[in-house]
């Protein structure tokens, strides 16, 4: 199954956003150099985290847009017909697969434990 190419790209977070914007500006900061992605990602979350709601607005506000953008897109696509995967059905007529080790152990240890404990409802 192929990706639908006229499909809308996604609503983006405000969270991505700001990671944009962190990349840019290191890239106009540090040209040609680069960073790795785990050690870029953790300085922003740590930045994110400590920015405080004010701050965080201007990426708030951008991700409402662009979720204005996506709602208004997937008003007006249409996905292409048999798009759908559909449940695989089972063959009645197949063997079971043999019961893991825990359901074992279950209906060795179940009618001790009704023993044990009468009034208490198991599963």
């Amino acid at each position: 199954m192929t990706k639908d190419p006229n499909k809308p790209r996604g609503k983006t977070s405000s969270y991505a956003f700001f990671v944009a914007t962190c990349r840019e500006e290191h890239k106009k900061k540090h040209p040609g150099t680069s960073v790795s992605f785990a050690e870029f990602s953790k300085k922003c979350s740590e930045r994110w985290k400590t920015m405080s709601a004010k701050e965080k607005v201007k990426f708030e506000d951008l991700a409402k847009n662009d979720k204005v953008r996506y709602d208004r897109e997937m008003k007006s696509y249409v996905p292409p017909k048999g798009a759908k995967k559909g449940k695989k059905k089972k063959d009645p007529n197949a063997p079971k697969r043999p019961p893991s080790a825990f359901f074992v152990f279950c209906s060795d240890h179940r009618p001790r434990i009704k023993e044990e404990h009468p009034g208490i409802s198991i599963g």
